[in-house]
């Protein structure tokens, strides 16, 4: 398998870490985003959106990150990472919702500005972020993992741009619970770490 990759994406280091948390052999294929590599003619054959990750797999072609964490739970037949019951599987669906909205316009939207020079505005994709915060802080109230007594998809879709929030000036002091939940992460066997910048809050650590 090849996982097209750039090293500062969070949404290539999920499908990344979703990986090496299965023990999936990959090349990692490295696209510089900054250069324009996503947008050449080579890589638009194997993703017209032009954006990474990209799955590769003998052929077959999986783009957008949870679709490959859902490509790989259901190939390798991991129930334990993407349920099958009707309950289990809704609920992940749910968080996967949530990544890619919630997450993507709160603190994923703010470490763009900071990392990349994004036209958003700071307060309001802050402020998001802390209303999404606050509703995962009360989630973990009773509860380790988003769904279930086990890490799923669910859990891998989130990490990256929580973990780097404080990159987009977003704190998350205020959140124990959810601070928790990434080091629970973090202390799973395979877990690779999402690559740090000294932006944002993080410029000071």
């Amino acid at each position: 398998m090849k996982l097209y990759h750039f090293a500062l994406s969070g949404h290539a280091h999920r499908a990344r870490l979703f990986m090496s948390l299965l023990g999936i052999p990959h090349e990692v294929v490295d696209v510089d985003l900054r250069s324009g590599a996503h947008k050449t003619p080579e890589f638009l054959a194997l993703n017209p959106f032009g954006q990474l990750p990209v799955l590769d797999d003998n052929g077959t072609i999986i783009a957008d990150s949870n679709a490959i964490l859902v490509y790989l739970a259901t190939k390798f037949g991991r129930t334990d990472w993407l349920p099958q019951d009707a309950k289990g599987a809704a609920m992940v669906q749910r968080w996967l919702s949530v990544a890619a909205g919630d997450l993507a316009f709160g603190p994923a939207a703010a470490r763009l500005i900071t990392v990349f020079g994004a036209k958003f505005n700071p307060d309001d994709v802050i402020a998001r972020a802390h209303v999404l915060l606050k509703r995962l802080e009360a989630h973990l109230a009773e509860r380790e993992w988003l769904v279930g007594a086990q890490p799923t998809i669910a859990d891998v879709a989130l990490y990256s741009y929580l973990s780097s929030a404080p990159e987009g000036n977003v704190d998350l002091s205020a959140y124990p619970r959810v601070n928790a939940f990434l080091r629970r992460i973090e202390a799973l066997p395979g877990f690779v770490p999402f690559a740090k910048t000294r932006a944002g809050l993080a410029a000071a650590a």
